[in-house]
């Protein structure tokens, strides 16, 4: 009996046919943990792939692959929202041209950058990515805390209806942001839309919902032009990027429709914590083989 366990512990998607080195067990969990984080993600709007990336790394998996893989899979689990806000009007292309463009070439060349810088470095880099992630949950709590929202969206209430600011100042502030956004995601495998939607919000002036929209929209683009520099390197894991694609895709569907069901603000403070504690682990992780 014990020896059977030892065996299904040791089985790879390799011993059935599969073109990966991962362990069978590892890559299921990943397939439940992509679920999980994609209800998550559909419930507030995002895809989170600052959730799957340490999960693919703290499971052993490479920086670069991880990377390659998570944005493909975040890219995925955009997809369905994307394609709702296309058809409820809610994208707007001066939103695309200003930002997307500039965030689509810097995960393209951040793509290609994965495979030659260090991997304590993208380790350090998406720990402290992460660690930004879990500060922003945070305050954003705090702020919705003191101004007694609930229900409202996560960024931009009281904008709704507004067409937004596109003055040369913003615009250029804007495509600035998305260049750097994007190539820093594409490097560590991050479409890192909770940084862009603040910024799209907060720089433009426009309506949440139109900035949410845009994002995802941006977000999935983004991902797909991102992966292909890591794909043209071999950095992706095919096999677990198909299971947790899948997940992430009927976890976000699943979680777009929960949303008003669950308070909103304690979901967002715990969501802040662990990603502070995991993007710190991460960031200590980054630092070891640096100094060895």
């Amino acid at each position: 009996m014990e020896q059977t366990f030892s065996g299904l512990m040791a089985l790879t998607l390799g011993d059935i046919g599969l073109p990966s080195d991962h362990l069978a067990w590892k890559a299921l969990l990943l397939t439940v943990i992509s679920l999980l984080v994609g209800i998550l993600g559909g419930f507030v709007g995002l895809a989170l792939g600052t959730i799957r990336l340490p999960a693919l790394l703290l499971l052993g998996t490479p920086a670069a692959i991880a990377g390659g893989t998570n944005i493909m899979v975040s890219s995925l689990s955009s997809l369905t929202g994307a394609i709702k806000h296309w058809r409820g009007g809610r994208v707007d292309m001066r939103i695309v041209m200003v930002m997307g463009i500039p965030a689509f070439a810097g995960a393209f060349a951040g793509g290609f950058l994965s495979g030659v810088i260090h991997e304590g470095i993208l380790l350090f880099l998406a720990g402290l990515l992460v660690l930004w992630q879990g500060v922003e949950f945070i305050i954003i709590y705090q702020n919705r805390v003191k101004s007694g929202q609930s229900t409202s969206p996560l960024f931009g209430a009281g904008l709704e209806g507004s067409s937004g600011l596109f003055s040369p100042g913003r615009v250029s502030a804007e495509a600035g942001i998305g260049l750097g956004v994007g190539l820093l995601g594409g490097a560590v495998g991050l479409i890192l839309g909770s940084i862009r939607l603040p910024a799209l919000v907060r720089v433009l002036k426009i309506d949440p919902r139109i900035a949410a929209g845009s994002n995802l929209f941006i977000g999935f683009f983004m991902g797909a032009v991102g992966w292909i520099g890591h794909a043209s390197q071999g950095k992706v894991d095919y096999p677990v990027l198909v299971l947790m694609g899948a997940g992430a895709m009927v976890g976000s569907w699943y979680g777009a429709k929960l949303t008003g069901k669950v308070n909103l603000n304690t979901l967002i403070l715990t969501m802040g914590f662990v990603l502070l504690a995991v993007g710190l682990l991460l960031a200590y992780r980054g630092t070891l083989p640096l100094f060895q």
